[in-house]
């Protein structure tokens, strides 16, 4: 420890790594691993340049039934061996103290309220700044120097886990230890921040003035004058996942975080109830906890002394479909558009019935992501799932929609019928290549599998060998293997040498992997390792397989392993509500339907690398996105996770039915 003129000390060493301090603040500006220098754990101005000093680690604020205010520098400071106290005022007879210290290999933290006043106080706000460095600037320096920061607002049970986007490396672990954290917010998420960083995270207290409902509800704090509250946590380093979850002394041991309707989720714990009337809970013999409900949809579950958490009880994928099916049919098509532009299908407001025309907005444009839905009405068709005498003029007349608006002469595709002014969009040709194949696959018309092997051919022309879109390697080998069936083998040899040629160029590209519509992202990852298993199935190099053993951590470090239906396994993603949803709100969106990438790249990879844990993994990611639909057949874009965004309510599920579809699709493209 060394120390400043102000007597600060200029770091804390805990464990493997140390702490830098703020000399004014006394707050924690930098967390330092020996064994990577170069990782940010925190963000800051040099990697964000918006960056601001009231989001420093350890700020924070509260709302009272005395006044609102937020704390950052301190009334009072002192610091002494291994310790840094801080005494703020930010209300009249309101104190926060804040302490933190060394002990062993821990760095603790307490930040206490005080109602140092004459009367009683309400606080119905409380938030602690914690602003870990998840962001994307590039692939290299995210898989060098970023985070992926995995919060579990678990009430007496909660933590963060700060792991190395590169899946490698120790990991930055904070357990709470003292009081509870019933929920997060998100600061900093809007235009000028974008799509490329997760924003400044807020571990809450409890968020009730802003959001009293999130996370199954959030209490208000009561003090007597002279009574206080506290949250106390410690942070140390960790050389794997498994290490830090073991540290978090884990309350519950659940048989799965979702299951279906009347299939039981066993859980170990010492008791467990649940708030909601559609849960049935029963203590077995063995002292286990057996919970049911035949209703769908999440679940609250409280375990034990104030922790809590949350399960999903979902349809059977069948059924699902189903339903999905026949409200896709009744509300998202717009028939009343004249000629072919009446058999596109758009997104629908659940909440009132009316389509979302395209408005200028290429993410609610009847092209692109909505491709997804004639992909489930077909795929559904082929499993039974729906009647072909309905489904089949609706697939026809799409079919003649998409070769007028939404593939151009070339065969380049648009983003929408109304979209013209917007170049080709290399995401969007897999799918499209999947309509048409599949339709092939069905009905065996050969102008079918001429189109969807001129949309891939066409996607090489634009550049595509450099590009990872979504799906594009399992459509190319499915599209080869059909065309091999009809004799046209050398064309297909063809674009199996591209694909082949795409992956070595990504070998060579190591870490440094092009930025697409969002710099660095899992699905840009999953993409990849989509390629590289493929690229080794077709030539059987080695080089392949090594490739795939090396990224399959980069895509793992993702999702985290929160004890969560909406969380376990579920990739970050924090931008979709804002393109996709209607109430514009950024912030975390758990679960994204894009998640399902990473259960299917799972389930693709070499046998060599596929395990039982990679299995029950896909599962779990599968079974997760269930939540994002209705049991009337209607569904969400995008469920914003946080308590609140930049002050706005979240945890709540966008009106807009739009992309999530693609779900059920890359599901039941598992049971083909």
């Amino acid at each position: 420890m060394s120390s400043t003129e102000a007597g600060v000390p200029e770091s804390l060493r805990f464990g493997t790594g140390r702490v830098v301090l703020d000399p004014v603040t006394g707050a924690p500006t930098r967390f330092a691993d020996d064994g990577a220098p170069a990782r940010r754990f925190l963000l800051d101005q040099a990697s964000a340049p918006w960056h601001s000093v009231e989001h420093q680690w350890g700020s924070g604020h509260l709302v009272t039934d005395r006044g609102a205010a937020r704390w950052l520098a301190p009334a009072r400071l002192w610091a002494a061996g291994d310790s840094v106290e801080t005494v703020h005022t930010p209300l009249p007879g309101v104190r926060v103290e804040a302490r933190r210290s060394v002990a062993g290999d821990l760095l603790r933290e307490r930040y206490t309220v005080v109602n140092s006043g004459d009367e009683p106080l309400a606080v119905t706000g409380l938030g602690v700044q914690t602003p870990f460095a998840d962001w994307y600037q590039d692939a290299r320096t995210s898989l060098e120097e970023a985070v992926h920061a995995h919060v579990f607002a678990g009430g007496t049970w909660a933590w963060v886990l700060a792991q190395p986007m590169s899946g490698g490396g120790r990991c930055l672990g904070l357990v709470v230890r003292e009081g509870a954290v019933r929920a997060y917010s998100v600061e900093s998420r809007n235009q000028d921040s974008q799509s490329h960083v997760r924003g400044h995270l807020v571990l809450q207290v409890t968020d009730h003035a802003r959001n009293p409902h999130a996370f199954g509800g959030q209490p208000v704090l009561r003090l007597a004058p002279g009574e206080s509250t506290s949250v106390a946590w410690e942070l140390g380093w960790y050389a794997s996942v498994d290490d830090f979850t073991a540290a978090t002394r884990p309350p519950a041991v659940f048989s799965a975080y979702a299951a279906e309707t009347g299939t039981p989720i066993v859980v170990e714990a010492a008791s467990v109830s649940s708030p909601d009337p559609e849960v049935k809970v029963e203590r077995e013999a063995d002292g286990r906890y057996r919970v049911e409900s035949s209703a769908h949809g999440t679940r609250t579950l409280d375990i034990g002394d104030g922790a809590r958490t949350e399960v999903l009880f979902h349809l059977p994928l069948e059924e699902v479909v189903r339903r999905r099916v026949a409200y896709v049919i009744r509300h998202q098509r717009a028939t009343e558009r004249p000629g072919l532009l009446a058999h596109a299908f758009v997104p629908v407001n659940t909440r009132t019935g009316l389509t979302s025309p395209t408005n200028g907005w290429s993410d609610w444009s009847d092209g692109s992501e909505r491709i997804a839905m004639p992909l489930l009405l077909q795929a559904a068709t082929a499993h039974g799932l729906a009647d072909p005498r309905e489904t089949g003029p609706l697939l026809d007349g799409w079919s003649d929609f998409a070769v007028r608006h939404l593939l151009d002469a070339s065969d380049a595709p648009r983003r929408g019928s109304q979209s013209w002014h917007i170049e080709p969009r290399l995401y969007d040709m897999p799918w499209l290549a999947r309509f048409f194949h599949d339709r092939y696959q069905a009905h065996g018309r050969a102008e079918d599998l001429e189109r969807a092997a001129r949309v891939i051919e066409r996607r090489f022309d634009l550049g595509g060998a450099t590009h990872l879109s979504i799906d594009v390697s399992p459509a190319t080998t499915a599209v080869c293997d059909t065309l091999d069936t009809v004799g046209q083998t050398a064309r297909a040899d063809r674009l199996r040498d591209q694909l082949v040629d795409s992956a070595r160029q990504f070998l060579r590209m190591g870490r440094q992997l092009p930025a697409h519509e969002v710099s660095y992202e899992q699905a840009i990852v999953a993409p990849l390792l989509d390629l590289l298993s493929d690229a080794y199935a077709l030539t059987g190099e080695a080089l392949f397989h090594d490739a795939v053993e090396e990224r399959l951590p980069w895509l793992l470090a993702f999702g985290g392993p929160q004890p969560h239906a909406r969380l376990h396994g579920i990739a970050i993603r924090h931008w979709d509500g804002y393109w996709f949803g209607e109430n514009r709100l950024w912030g975390d969106v758990f679960p994204h339907y894009w998640s399902v990438l990473t259960a299917t790249s799972l389930l693709r990879l070499p046998t060599t690398l596929r395990t039982a844990d990679t299995d029950r993994l896909a599962e779990t990611i599968l079974r997760a996105n269930m939540a994002n639909y209705h049991e009337d057949g209607s569904a969400t874009c995008a469920f914003v996770m946080p308590s609140t965004v930049d002050g706005r309510a979240a945890h709540a599920a966008d009106p807009l039915a739009n992309d999530q579809d693609w779900h059920l699709v890359l599901w039941l493209r598992q049971l083909s």
